[in-house]
């Protein structure tokens, strides 16, 4: 696996691995601890050195799966974790960037993750409530005393982007996206461009739908958090369906997988792009790690753009109440 550079020199591998639906998100959580642990270190010798967690997946259990993990190759890899909730009773209950919040976090996560050094902490969400410019400052404190290297931002605007961006440099920033999902397109994008800023797209397999392994007939269980998608309503799926038959005719042409197809197409963007797509199977992994290898050509991306913005995209990507979240 060839590596790819964020902001301030941070070099990860190409594709890394989003851990979030090892302990949430997917239906009921997997039972077995030990093969988590097993496909993160799967990951691994697949060449994958950066790796997505966060205090509030589970909470907590998540970091504490990585860090188990991950300890053996510490030295070898890049970790990534969240701050930004307050959580209560085993769960979130709001927004909370304070810079004690902060600090707190960040102690409690290096615990959880058996390292002496966070290597890239997210503000998971922005909180409307505390200064973009404060939280930049707790961050850069954590750096100076040794417990971050690098300060990274979810979910933002460009407006937020440029004010932290000012205070302490911004490393990289998580967002959504993929084929269906373009909203950092016309401002983020060119903000990060400009300030040279690594971009980490999430979700960058739309919650699986662009792997062509979700239809109108899928049944979400219990759990899932796209029963609870707008986007994921029976009717929006058919109507969504054009997009994915598109990507996998062009996947068959180039004998790949409709999932390598909407990888490829991400990397192909920008040389400062590092989709995080999560799994919990090595044959997931090995398919993921292998769109490295799937060549697009200028006008197989300039067709593919063009085919999503025709066909466009059915349903907002979150409910209500997680949409007043994104893009502060």
């Amino acid at each position: 696996m060839h590596t790819r550079t964020l902001g301030q020199g941070l070099q990860v591998s190409a594709i890394g691995l989003g851990c979030m639906g090892m302990s949430q998100g997917y239906g009921p959580n997997p039972g077995d601890r030990q093969a988590m642990i097993g496909v993160i270190r799967d990951a691994v010798g697949l060449g994958v050195t950066f790796f997505d967690t966060a205090e509030v997946y589970g909470p907590y259990v998540n970091e504490e799966i990585v860090g188990e993990a991950l300890a053996p190759v510490r030295d070898e890899v890049v970790i990534a974790t969240k701050f930004g909730w307050r959580i209560e009773g085993g769960k979130s209950v709001g927004l909370d960037s304070s810079p004690e919040q902060i600090k707190r976090v960040a102690d409690e996560s290096l615990r959880r993750l058996r390292v002496d050094t966070l290597d890239l902490f997210y503000q998971h969400r922005v909180d409307p409530g505390v200064p973009i410019e404060e939280v930049a400052g707790a961050v850069g404190e954590l750096v100076q005393a040794g417990k971050v290297r690098h300060f990274g931002l979810s979910e933002a605007s460009a407006a937020t982007i440029r004010a932290a961006h000012a205070v302490f440099p911004v490393t990289a920033v998580q967002s959504e996206y993929s084929l269906w999902t373009r909203d950092p397109e016309p401002e983020v994008l060119p903000a990060l461009a400009e300030l040279g800023i690594g971009f980490v797209p999430f979700s960058p397999l739309g919650k699986g739908f662009l792997t062509g392994t979700v239809d109108t007939s899928t049944q979400f269980a219990e759990g899932d958090v796209r029963g609870t998608i707008p986007r994921f309503t029976p009717k929006n799926r058919a109507a969504n369906q054009a997009l994915v038959k598109h990507v996998a005719e062009l996947a068959a042409a180039k004998n790949a997988t409709p999932g390598q197809i909407a990888l490829a197409w991400l990397l192909a963007q920008h040389p400062w792009i590092v989709p995080i797509p999560g799994t919990r199977r090595r044959e997931r992994l090995e398919e993921n790690t292998g769109a490295t290898a799937v060549a697009l050509s200028a006008d197989d991306v300039a067709d593919l753009n063009a085919v999503a913005s025709r066909i466009g995209v059915q349903g907002n990507r979150y409910n209500d109440t997680h949409m007043r979240y994104v893009g502060r």
